[in-house]
């Protein structure tokens, strides 16, 4: 394997990361709005990430599609996250920053997890496997590239 093929499915690899923080901040501004959680948006996020990884990712195939999963299933934790930290912030009348930072990772991990029920899991499963299913999907025939 050569070091430009390595170096690309590393930058692939971040990429699809910050792509799925930059999702579950995204779907964080309905579910603070609504004032309750809305797992059932994993399928339009992952819908979109998945569009987003079959257009970016090449070559495209299970590798845009297992990158298109993981990109949800980072938003789907990072929105939990967000969540139990605005809660802690709206509790303790705190920042939301200075929530995410007293907290730390681990109680906010433990808050999400008792805050998410079964059907959730199943939600961002689902949305994970459209994202995996519109990254892999043939798209329309584009015309052959003119020199």
């Amino acid at each position: 394997m050569s070091a430009r093929r390595v170096f690309s499915w590393g930058f692939a690899l971040i990429s699809a990361l910050a792509l799925g923080l930059a999702a579950g901040a995204v779907w964080m501004v309905p579910t603070l709005y609504l004032q309750r959680p809305l797992p059932w948006l994993a399928l339009l996020i992952g819908w979109a990430l998945g569009k987003v990884m079959r257009a970016w990712v090449r070559p495209s195939g299970a590798g845009a599609a297992l990158l298109a999963g993981l990109a949800v299933l980072v938003a789907a934790v990072y929105v939990n996250l967000l969540t139990a930290g605005a809660r802690i912030a709206g509790l303790m009348g705190l920042g939301l920053v200075d929530a995410l930072r007293t907290a730390g990772l681990g109680l906010l991990l433990q808050l999400s997890k008792l805050g998410g029920l079964t059907t959730d899991y199943g939600w961002y499963a689902a949305g994970a496997g459209l994202a995996a299913v519109a990254a892999i999907r043939a798209g329309a025939k584009r015309p052959p590239a003119r020199d």
